[in-house]
């Protein structure tokens, strides 16, 4: 059976031929215009999917990458302090070796070296409240501006910190602390030593008491707690030294997983650029094809608009 065809239904064809070619003509436009190959859903659903998710892994991606940077940044202030918190204990453990020569120790040596200790001691301090961002990188998470402070008085100085852990979170299953605790830097440790303070100032203490006089040289004397205070310096100039390997790790293994985060980001940026970005000479070439298939939609339909009833009647 051969359907009849009318000029109604060659007209229609040719009208919705000519929608279609201006909709994807609109389409091919648009997609030059914005660079984008989605700009609306319904573009590609598939691709579309794809998009949102590379964006929020992109964005979780890039949280993680600046937790990374601020745990680095914690780590290196640390570990600026401590390099100059070690150099600061040589310097004591020096005093304390050139004093133990007491065959040669006057009371004013040993009163300069008790001053250059005090100096010491106050470098040390003020290493120990180092700060980053208004936070005191020893002083656990405390809230306060100081994680030590020294009564004026005594001289004794105390931690006013707590031993609470400051983490970052640098990707899904990674969490890595970004602090140490005081007494891995300064003690004292489980062993019962006293704590860098406490040792700088026995030190000073000693050397002050110093008369030059067999007194000094008597069990429990100056002497005595000079020996005590190189062997106990040299105790905290190797856990100092401890901890800066300790924060040398935390730095390794943030700044390795930055790179992969770095490369990670990279990679899905792409993802999300091949699924929304166009590709600009494709679409140069598609919008041509779709302006020529239009024109000739056009000008068909022209040719079907001007036939009258004597064209069906030849």
């Amino acid at each position: 059976m051969i359907s009849r065809v009318t000029q109604a239904m060659i007209r229609q064809q040719s009208i919705t031929a000519v929608d279609g070619g201006l909709t994807k003509l609109t389409a091919a436009q648009l997609q030059l215009e914005t660079g984008k190959k989605i700009n609306v859903p319904s573009d590609d659903p598939t691709g579309t999917v794809v998009a949102m998710k590379s964006q929020a892994e992109i964005a979780a991606q890039q949280q993680y990458q600046r937790n990374a940077n601020d745990g680095l940044a914690w780590l290196s202030t640390i570990d600026g302090a401590l390099t100059g918190i070690g150099a600061s204990l040589q310097s004591a453990y020096t005093v304390a070796v050139q004093a133990s020569n007491t065959a040669t120790l006057t009371p004013t040596t040993a009163t300069a070296l008790a001053e250059e200790i005090d100096s010491i001691k106050q470098t040390v301090l003020s290493s120990a409240n180092t700060q980053y961002l208004g936070r005191p990188v020893f002083g656990g998470t405390t809230t306060g501006s100081a994680a030590y402070t020294e009564d004026a008085t005594t001289g004794e100085v105390t931690y006013a910190g707590n031993d609470g852990t400051i983490s970052r979170r640098v990707g899904a299953n990674t969490v890595v602390p970004v602090n140490l605790s005081n007494t891995s830097v300064f003690g004292p440790d489980s062993s019962g030593s006293t704590d860098v303070f406490a040792d700088l100032s026995n030190l000073s203490g000693a050397l002050r008491s110093w008369t030059g006089t067999a007194a000094d040289t008597a069990d429990g004397g100056a002497a005595s707690v000079i020996q005590q205070s190189m062997t106990a310096l040299q105790a905290d100039i190797q856990r100092v030294s401890g901890a800066q390997a300790q924060e040398g790790a935390y730095y390794n293994q943030i700044s390795t997983a930055s790179n992969f985060l770095s490369s990670s980001i990279l990679a899905l940026q792409q993802v999300n650029s091949d699924a929304v970005n166009v590709d600009v000479a494709q679409a140069t070439i598609n919008l041509q094809t779709q302006s020529t298939a239009y024109q000739a939609a056009l000008a068909a339909t022209g040719k079907t608009a001007q036939q009258s009833l004597l064209d069906y009647l030849s």
